[in-house]
């Protein structure tokens, strides 16, 4: 009867999915030495150079704890500089180095045919299909989040 239970909860087999890619993209990163909050960390600066230690753990859905020393690995690997903001001294912008920019793209690489291995299995109409029922998933949570603020 449990697994009845189980097998009908939409929380429960996002997860188990979530769990199975962090896994994949773990095992297709080690041969370039990354694991996936570096390669997270590294993509985001890829897109967005010069964010702070606390944007890079809000992104990573890590503590500010986790994230620093994510950032020391990098930066201890030449991967990663970080230097005080212009304004605002006491806050370290981080950014790739060439280094870093080389990795990212090689790692992009890969987890990008774990992508395409997900969307080719899917089929193109299906695939898109999911992705809107993710984002109208995302955003109910966002909705009761915002209704349980209103709340209190």
């Amino acid at each position: 009867m449990v697994s009845s239970a189980m097998e009908k909860r939409v929380g429960d087999h996002i997860k188990r999915v979530e769990q199975e890619i962090t896994a994949t993209k773990h095992a297709a990163l080690r041969p370039l030495k990354l694991n996936v909050p570096q390669y997270t960390v590294l993509r985001a600066l890829q897109l967005e150079p010069g964010l702070s230690g606390a944007a890079l753990a809000r992104r990573s859905m890590v503590t500010p704890q986790t994230m620093s020393s994510v950032l020391s690995t990098l930066e201890g690997r030449g991967l990663v500089e970080r230097q005080p903001h212009p304004i605002h001294q006491h806050i370290l912008e981080a950014r790739l180095t060439r280094s870093g920019h080389a990795l990212v793209r090689r790692a992009d690489e890969v987890v990008q045919a774990i992508e395409t291995l997900l969307s080719d299995r899917l089929g193109e109409d299906s695939s898109k299909a999911l992705l809107t029922q993710l984002e109208l998933c995302s955003q109910a949570l966002a909705d009761w989040k915002s209704q349980t603020a209103d709340a209190k």
